[in-house]
C-alpha cells in the first residue's frame, strides 16, 4: 500500500534536506513543491517581469509543463524540457516564487500537478500547504520550524559555501518578508495541520532531524 509523508516549515527550517534524505532512506519518491512554485516563478518573470497581475499570469499556465526526471541518481526539475534545477536557488527566484504562490491560479495548477505525481505512490513531500491542502489526508504529518536568526545564519552559510557575498541582516529581512507573506495569503497559507508533529530544528543537526523522520516512518510503514 502506498503511502504520503508531508513535512511543511518556513524557509530554511530544514524541511528541504530532510525530506530529500528520508525519501532516498525510505527508497521512495521526494516530492520538491518548493520547486515547481519556483518553476512558475521563474517562468513569470522570464515572460512579463515581477508584474502579479493574475489576469496575465493564469494564462501562462497553460504553457508550463513541469517534470522530475533522475539524472545520475540526482533529482531534477525540468521546465518545458530544459533543466533548471540549478537556475531557480537564487534568493530572486525564491522571493518570484513567494510572489506569484499568493495567486490562487497557481496554486490551484500546481496542487493538481502535486496530486497527479502522487497517484498510486509513495512520496515525501515537503513545501507549506501539504498537510493542510495539498495532501490533507497524509498518513504522516510534520510541520518543521526554526528562530529567523537560526534559519538566517544558515542561509547565510549556504551562500557563503558557494561564494555568494550576502549580508546576514538583509537574510534575516527576506525571511521575514517571505514568512509574512507565506502566512498571511488568502489562499493555502503556511500554517501546522492539526495532526501534524511539531519539530523544532533549531538546535537539531541534519542528521537528529532525518532520524527522527525516519523513526516515525518505519513505525508507519510496519502499520500499513
Amino acid at each position: 500500500m502506498s503511502f504520503i509523508i508531508a513535512i511543511d516549515g518556513p524557509a530554511g527550517s530544514g524541511k528541504t534536506t530532510t525530506a530529500k534524505r528520508v525519501a532516498e532512506i525510505l527508497k521512495v519518491i521526494y516530492l520538491d513543491t518548493g520547486a515547481m512554485y519556483r518553476a512558475v516563478g521563474l517562468y513569470v518573470l522570464s515572460k512579463i517581469g515581477e508584474t502579479l497581475d493574475e489576469d496575465k499570469i493564469k494564462p501562462l499556465l497553460n504553457e508550463i509543463e513541469i517534470r522530475f526526471e533522475n539524472v545520475s541518481g540526482e533529482r531534477r526539475i525540468l521546465l518545458n524540457g530544459r533543466d533548471i534545477s540549478d537556475e531557480i536557488r537564487n534568493e530572486t527566484i525564491s522571493q518570484m516564487a513567494s510572489k506569484v504562490s499568493t495567486l490562487k491560479s497557481v496554486r490551484d495548477f500546481l496542487v493538481d500537478e502535486q496530486r497527479r505525481i502522487s497517484k498510486n505512490t509513495s512520496l515525501v513531500a515537503e513545501g507549506r500547504d501539504i498537510g493542510t491542502v495539498v495532501f490533507p489526508h497524509a498518513q504522516l504529518k510534520f510541520y518543521m520550524d526554526c528562530t529567523i536568526d537560526e534559519r538566517a545564519k544558515r542561509r547565510s552559510l549556504e551562500y557563503s559555501e558557494k561564494k555568494i557575498q550576502t549580508d546576514i541582516s538583509d537574510i534575516k529581512r527576506q525571511i521575514a518578508e517571505r514568512d509574512e507573506r507565506d502566512k498571511s495569503r488568502a489562499h493555502a497559507p503556511l500554517k501546522m495541520a492539526d495532526d501534524a508533529i511539531l519539530i523544532d530544528t533549531t538546535s537539531m543537526s541534519k542528521e537528529e532531524q532525518i532520524q527522527f523522520v525516519v523513526a516515525k516512518a518505519q513505525k508507519l510503514k510496519d502499520c500499513i
